[in-house]
């Protein structure tokens, strides 16, 4: 493994190493661990002390924290009736949630994994939700077609964040919103906050949730771990796995509680 890192190391960091990464995966992840219990892929969310408590007639028991991630974030704007896009959508758990309890007219959750929408059309099939292939930075939808663009934790992956700004600028509607959350290395944050700066649409909210987001990865640890040693894969797998969840010790974890990670919010405006 070091040896692997050692020869990566000088190309990790290149955009298009980054989306080829990503791309291979999630569609690994896609098509050999198909859960069907298994719909986030976001690290958590708990919400803050001036927003009001998640109540759904069908709590789910696993994953709520990814799911609160989702809702509070949708919630930063009216969805019902509304065309919403999300761009990254993976297991389409959090187009699911927003297309059945917010309301929006339609909802399109697009992945750059073709198995990653493969199963997402399988778990999640509702008259108003359907999910399709393309890259977030070349979104295969009309200009000006779009309410609202919902993002999580999803952008750090691309090759060019600042095309992929300029294509939600060109698929939003004059007043619509992009929604995101997404996090940096603390060094790197900066760059993230004059990408969109520089995007040309109008900052309504920006919010530091890096606690919120290391309170959610350490209340919901037990229960990752658990499910990850119900995984019917190899030992040296399930570490893996327990790497990329977050759990409690992890580099990410690590990285997030350090505060040389941070994770923000953000709501834009289209003018």
């Amino acid at each position: 493994m070091n040896i692997v890192k050692t020869i990566l190391s000088p190309v990790k960091h290149f955009g298009w190493f980054k989306r080829l990464n990503a791309k291979i995966t999630y569609e690994f992840l896609a098509k050999n661990v198909p859960a069907a219990d298994w719909h986030f892929m976001n690290y958590g969310y708990t919400p803050n002390a001036n927003e009001k408590p998640l109540e759904l007639p069908d709590d789910p028991k696993l994953q709520r924290y990814s799911l609160q991630m989702y809702h509070y974030l949708a919630s930063k704007t009216n969805l019902e009736g509304k065309t919403v896009l999300e761009v990254g959508s993976g297991r389409g758990g959090g187009a699911r949630h927003i297309s059945n309890y917010l309301k929006p007219a339609s909802y399109i959750g697009m992945d750059l994994a073709q198995n990653a929408v493969d199963l997402a059309n399988k778990l999640h099939a509702f008259p108003n939700l359907k999910f399709i292939q393309g890259s977030a930075e070349a979104i295969p939808l009309g200009d000006n077609s779009i309410d609202v663009i919902i993002n999580v934790e999803s952008s750090h992956a691309y090759s060019s964040v600042e095309k992929f700004l300029s294509e939600v600028k060109r698929v939003l509607k004059p007043g619509g919103y992009f929604l995101t959350v997404d996090f940096r290395d603390a060094e790197l944050m900066d760059a993230w906050k004059n990408q969109i700066k520089n995007s040309g649409l109008e900052k309504i909210e920006e919010e530091d949730i890096t606690a919120q987001v290391v309170q959610a990865m350490e209340e919901e640890d037990s229960v990752k771990r658990e499910r990850i040693r119900n995984l019917n894969v190899a030992l040296k797998w399930q570490n893996l796995f327990a790497e990329f969840a977050g759990v409690v010790g992890s580099g990410i974890h690590t990285k997030l509680k350090s505060r040389k990670r941070l994770y923000y919010r953000f709501v834009l405006r289209k003018g």
